[in-house]
């Protein structure tokens, strides 16, 4: 089962938060958070608060379960653009040069690894046990 959590009007432009966001999409939680709080941007705080929360959310909705023991990835993350602050910022001979203060969204949704999220080692190691060849008689 999926958690989702959402983030709203957070003030940094999206292009700088996505390159945050690239960080940790796919990758299992404990990887992101070690990756998290080591990362310089300043995004990064912002997504580890929000990956916390989303982990909060999925054991709400399952009591029963260990986080450790249920294989949680980062199934989605998504950064849209938020609503922009039009300022002026006065110029010479009287003009006035426009100032766009964006903000962003970022909804962020964990859930059990999948197949077509694991990541290239453990594909490799899949496609590995699923070529091995079979025993078959000589003569069939």
């Amino acid at each position: 089962m999926e958690a989702v959590a959402k983030l709203r009007n957070v003030p940094t432009s999206p292009r700088k938060m996505r390159l945050v966001a690239n960080l940790v999409r796919g990758k299992r939680v404990t990887q992101a958070l070690g990756l998290l709080r080591f990362e310089a941007n300043s995004g990064a705080e912002r997504v580890e608060k929000l990956l916390l929360s989303a982990l909060a959310n999925w054991q709400q909705k399952n009591p029963e379960e260990r986080i450790e023991d249920a294989n949680l990835c980062v199934t989605e993350i998504s950064v849209d653009e938020g609503r922009q602050l039009k300022r002026l910022r006065p110029a010479p001979q009287g003009r006035g040069h426009r100032i766009r203060k964006r903000s962003n969204h970022i909804t962020l949704t964990v859930g059990p690894q999948r197949e077509s999220h694991m990541s290239k080692k453990e594909l490799n190691a899949l496609t590995r046990l699923a070529a091995t060849p079979t025993e078959t008689p000589a003569n069939a």
